[in-house]
């Protein structure tokens, strides 16, 4: 089963994201989240 993220960690997690300061890559390093668990919440949120 994934693993459930909290719905602040995610929504800080996309707003890291569209800054556009860094990558998905990068961003998803800082958060240890997958990257593709990171462009699905972007495109989601």
């Amino acid at each position: 089963m994934p693993k459930r993220y909290p719905e602040q960690f995610k929504r800080d997690v996309v707003a890291v994201a569209r800054r556009g300061g860094l990558s998905i890559a990068e961003v998803a390093v800082d958060f240890s989240v997958a990257q593709e668990t990171v462009r699905r919440w972007v495109r989601q949120g």
